[in-house]
């Protein structure tokens, strides 16, 4: 008798077949990633409409949301009725199908998020501190996804695909501006954060720039989808920022690209100064303490930061002032259609510090440059955790948007 045929082997148990085609990067098909990114982009699309966006045959596109169905990672909607013949099925994304898990490590605060594969948040941890320390950092961690993984049932448990790590790199080199002790932040220099990390997850971990990582969740979760070319500023404990090209990401050799905190602006005096050291939160935090205002909340309650003030008003301003230039220097580089400024902040100062950059903007010669348009950021205080999360979904389950664009 013959053993170990295909046709006499058990059915597939489903959680195998989730983690089916996976190797330690997480790629899946190119195919099956192609229509779960077409679903993602559009909400829900019925296999014709699939395989005249990517010329692949009805066949192919049967099997394939037969199989990504069976994975879990595909729902069934109503069906909608034409005019004529059968009616279509549309297939949406599963929210249940696929969890994970986003770290950020920031100056002042750590956060963790579960988000499905909506990119809803589902839980969240977080920690505040007056300057990040590995073993803290790690200890959060731990008890942290605990949590997270403890607000899940066992079978949507075993569904969480990765944990992506927000940061800033060379941490170590933010002594002064962090008003850290040396020794303490010498600490992050030796150590390798994404393995400590990985010892606690049986799933893949993946590490990027926080800034860059924020500029990705306003890529894939935003509302800033049909922007192809625009350069990001996250405004958080210290100013940073990302670009986008042609729909993609763009990190650079080193992923540091986008280090907008880095450059040069006009500052106090009519002196330059770095945007790092005007368009900060620490910076705001400063001048509220300079005038006896103690400011813990900015940190633990980016959403509502109650009344601040003149302070808080002025700057606005100065950090307005260096975000227009900042825009301007950039667009004489790359020709960028958009400008988008999110940040730790409450929604009603984020649209007050883009109304006044637009305005600033405005004012400053721009003469043989195309002024890009500047947009609030529609993610808002979880960009860098999102966006760290956002690290194992597009690494495992989608293709970058210029290899979608045209088919759609």
């Amino acid at each position: 008798m013959e053993t170990g045929t295909a046709k006499h082997s058990p059915p597939e148990p489903a959680e195998s077949r989730f983690h089916r085609g996976t190797n330690q990067s997480g790629m899946r098909d190119h195919n099956e990633r192609l229509v779960l990114s077409l679903v993602r982009q559009h909400g829900s699309l019925a296999k014709s409409d699939i395989a005249r966006m990517t010329g692949l045959s009805a066949q192919t596109v049967s099997v394939i949301m037969r199989e990504l169905e069976d994975d879990g990672l595909l729902l069934r909607q109503a069906p909608q009725r034409g005019k004529i013949g059968q009616p279509s099925i549309p297939m949406a994304l599963n929210p249940d199908g696929a969890y994970f898990i986003g770290l950020k490590i920031g100056r002042r605060s750590a956060e963790l998020v579960l988000i499905d594969f909506l990119g809803k948040v589902r839980a969240a941890e977080q920690l505040s501190y007056r300057y990040p320390t590995p073993r803290e950092t790690v200890a959060f961690v731990a008890s942290g996804m605990a949590k997270l993984r403890g607000s899940l049932d066992a079978g949507r448990e075993k569904r969480i695909a990765g944990l992506g790590i927000a940061m800033p790199f060379e941490l170590w080199n933010w002594v002064d501006t962090a008003g850290a002790p040396r020794q303490i932040m010498d600490e992050w220099r030796h150590r390798d954060v994404r393995t400590d990390v990985q010892a606690l997850c049986d799933f893949p971990v993946y590490l990027q720039n926080d800034a860059t990582s924020a500029c990705g969740a306003e890529l894939v979760f935003g509302q800033s989808s049909g922007l192809r070319d625009f350069v990001y500023f996250y405004i958080g404990a210290f100013a940073g920022g990302g670009i986008v090209l042609d729909g993609r990401l763009y990190s650079g050799p080193t992923g540091n690209a986008g280090a907008l905190g880095s450059m040069l602006v006009p500052g106090p005096g009519g002196k330059q100064a770095q945007l790092i050291d005007i368009a900060s939160v620490a910076v705001l935090e400063k001048e509220l303490n300079a005038h006896g205002i103690e400011a813990p909340h900015l940190w633990t309650s980016p959403e509502d930061w109650g009344e601040l003030g003149p302070t808080l008003d002025e700057w606005i301003i100065q950090a307005a002032d260096a975000l227009a230039h900042a825009i301007i220097s950039a667009t004489s580089v790359i020709d960028f259609e958009a400008a988008v400024i999110d940040g730790w902040m409450p929604v009603s100062v984020r649209g007050k510090l883009v109304d006044a950059v637009r305005k600033v903007i405005g004012s400053i010669d721009a003469e043989g440059l195309t002024v890009p348009k500047v947009h609030e950021g529609t993610v808002g205080v979880h960009a860098r955790a999102l966006g760290a999360a956002s690290l194992p979904l597009s690494e495992r389950f989608l293709i970058r948007p210029t290899m979608i664009a045209g088919g759609t």
